[in-house]
């Protein structure tokens, strides 16, 4: 037991204590919530932007398609380029994406971090679309109606009466899309971001030792998902709470 626990001792100081290298891991993580934060602030806007173009067609399309107008052409216009846009996203591995963004139309950023945001805030851009525009069409249609009734346009009703409906019945399956967005961001050093798995990485090619840094890896993406798993249960019980 004394030599197992001597053992480990020297593979954690090897890999971490000397030459400071648990500096890399506290960088890659530092990266890696960075990352997370904005992709997923840009996957909110994008996905608000997405469904609200979607649902608007959706609920309209049969009464301006008789009238024909400029804004119907508009509408329609835009509603095929999201639907395009969920298409590819959708269609096409996160990592691929990355690369193609990386190696061609962002080549000549030197900015790696920002390269990352923009590509995984657009990859979760159109699974949040999807997310709120199934929580928006599942609204009763009277909510619509009614918000007609009062006075308001349809923006208004869906600024004022559907949408607040909408985050709390989608906010658990948001939160849970953007677990799935932190554990995403781990092929960032694809692209060379000093993120977790490549701080973790990097190590294991200094030291020829791969369980402890690799260990380590694990454990941290454990812990922010368990604590972000924890925020989602605490949510979805005070929504229950609410609706009672």
């Amino acid at each position: 037991m004394q030599e197992w626990f001597e053992s480990v001792k020297a593979d954690f100081v090897l890999n971490f204590i000397e030459k400071d290298r648990w500096m890399s891991m506290v960088t890659g993580l530092k990266n890696t919530l960075i990352i997370t934060l904005f992709a997923a602030l840009l996957g909110i806007i994008l996905g608000i932007i997405v469904a609200a173009v979607r649902t608007t067609y959706d609920n309209n399309v049969d009464t301006m398609k008789y009238q024909k107008n400029f804004g119907y052409y508009i509408l329609k216009f835009f509603n095929g380029l999201c639907k395009v846009y969920l298409t590819v996203i959708r269609g096409t591995p996160v990592v691929v994406q990355l690369l193609i963004i990386y190696f061609i139309i962002l080549a000549s950023s030197t900015n790696d971090i920002l390269i990352a945001v923009i590509a995984f805030g657009i990859n979760s851009g159109a699974y949040v679309a999807e997310i709120l525009r199934g929580g928006i069409m599942s609204i009763d249609r009277g909510q619509f109606e009614a918000g007609r009734s009062i006075g308001f346009n349809y923006i208004e009703t869906m600024i004022y009466i559907i949408i607040p409906q909408v985050f709390k019945n989608v906010l658990p399956a948001l939160l849970n899309e953007f677990i799935a967005l932190l554990k995403e961001t781990s092929i960032a050093g694809y692209v060379g971001v000093m993120d977790l798995t490549r701080a973790a990485n990097s190590i294991r090619g200094a030291t020829f030792s791969a369980f402890m840094p690799l260990i380590a890896l694990a454990i941290i993406y454990l812990i922010i998902v368990m604590l972000m798993t924890k925020l989602v249960g605490i949510v979805e019980r005070r929504l229950r709470k609410s609706e009672r």
